[in-house]
This record gives structure tokens, sequence and C-alpha cells, in this order.
């Protein structure tokens, strides 16, 4: 699955992880990446979409297990619904990693106002994220007993939330990741010991709208990463599959950039 070979990520095997908003980039590389550890995923887009099928399929057809579910992340009143059927798969949920996110930068939201991109953003990334992270922790909490650090939630900040950038999409990603930033480490607080809670920070990674932006962002992206490349994906992934491995159980409250070291300039 995506040229990953399993037996360099250990730890994950018998493990049951949701991923939300997996159907795509970031989190289809997650998902596959976890699948081929041997983990059994849940794999979850905002509608049943031929791809979140795709993944699905793809996990199948690898030899992994995977159960595909569908969620509007923006409607408060479905939450707690999908995180039970996502409960009643397997009966546990080890890993919950909340990726899902709206996309404004492709598609119609580009010609939305800032007012009507602002509230997307605000309903999926930052309230939906931090619903569905007390109501996971909750329940973790409850089956955890004794064991400390046993179960897990990532999220998904955004690295330049720390320095601030530019323009209506530095304002708009700057302040909606930085509350789910500034969420994940109080609820690292609030579930310890028994939860881990890990905030991962992407920077310049080249999804859809990196596939098409103009030369000065594609330089601008490769400038400000010591790597002087585009992140893709599976460095995101990857990231998330450590974080994910009980071996990382002494890791909790921390936010983690995945940019190739950033380059103030």
């Amino acid at each position: 699955m995506n040229g990953i070979d399993s037996t360099a990520i250990n730890g994950l095997r018998g493990m049951t992880i949701a991923i939300t908003g997996s159907s795509t980039g970031i989190g289809r590389s997650i998902a596959l990446q976890m699948a081929a550890a041997g983990a059994k995923l849940i794999v979850h887009g905002r509608l049943m979409s031929k791809e979140l099928e795709e993944v699905h399929q793809e996990i199948i057809a690898a030899g992994g297990t995977a159960t595909a579910i569908e969620c509007d992340l923006s409607e408060p009143k479905l939450i707690k619904g999908f995180i039970d059927r996502c409960w009643a798969v397997h009966g546990t949920i080890d890993c919950w990693i909340n990726n899902a996110g709206a996309d404004i930068l492709t598609g119609t939201p580009v010609n939305w106002s800032f007012t009507e991109k602002l509230e997307l953003l605000w309903q999926v990334d930052a309230r939906g994220t931090l619903i569905v992270s007390r109501l996971v922790g909750k329940k973790m909490r409850e089956t955890a007993g004794d064991a400390v650090g046993k179960y897990s939630i990532i999220n998904m900040g955004w690295d330049q939330a720390w320095q601030g950038m530019e323009g209506e999409s530095g304002e708009l990603f700057g302040t909606v990741k930085g509350a789910v930033m500034a969420a994940s480490k109080s609820l690292a607080h609030s579930l310890a010991p028994q939860v881990r809670v890990n905030c991962l920070a992407p920077g310049w990674i080249k999804t859809e709208w990196g596939e098409t932006t103009s030369d000065a962002w594609q330089k601008r992206a490769k400038k400000q990463s010591l790597m002087n490349r585009w992140g893709t994906a599976d460095d995101v992934a990857a990231a998330a599959v450590w974080l994910a491995n009980p071996s990382s159980s002494f890791m909790s409250g921390q936010i983690i950039s995945v940019n190739g070291g950033f380059r103030h300039w």
C-alpha cells in the first residue's frame, strides 16, 4: 500500500485506529501507513464518496482490516452517534486521529466571503475537533482502568499558527488551527494520565492546492523549509504513526511541527 514497508513500522498491530477525513490527502496517507503497520482502521469521510470507498478497498485488497463510516462533522448533533458507530465495529478504539478539515482553497469555497470561509473552518476544524475529542476522550477514560497512556488522540494544527502569516489564508488558518493547538494542550491535561493528546502541525504539504498553485507559492514553500522541498502527505503520516505507537507513551501535550524545519526570512 502506497509503497510502505510494513516491516519498518512496529507497534500498531492489533490496534484499532479511527481517522477522520481519510478519503484523500494527508488522511488517506495516514490510513494506508497505519494499515500497513497492522492496525485495524475506521476510515471516514463527510459522505460515502468514491474516494472514501477507494481507500477502504485499497486497504482490504492489501490484506488489511478497514471499515468506512460517513458523517458530516459540521453538524454537532451527528457526532455522538458517529463515535458510537465507530466504537461498535471492534468494541474499542485505541487511537483517534482528528484529521478532517474544511477545504477553502479549492473548489467552490474559493469564491466565498471571508466570513463564510471562517464559519466553515470553525465548524469542522475547531468545533468539530474539540467536540469529538471530548467525547472520544471520555469513552477512552471509561475503559482505561489503571492503564496509563494506552490510548491517544492526535489532532491537526498548522505550523505557521506559531508566528502568523500575512493575508486572508493566514488569518483564517492561523485563527482556527491555533484554536485546535491550544485546545489539544488543554485536553492533554483533562484526559491525563489515561489518554495522551498530541497535535501535529504540518507546514507546506503538497496536497491538491499545492499541485496547482502559482510559481511564487511553489518557490516560497521550498524556501521556507530547511529541507528545500515541499512536504508530502506521507511525511505527516509517518509522524502520526510514530505518535500512535505505544512506544511514544511518554509523549502528551505536544505540538509537533512537520515542516522540514521552518526557515524564518
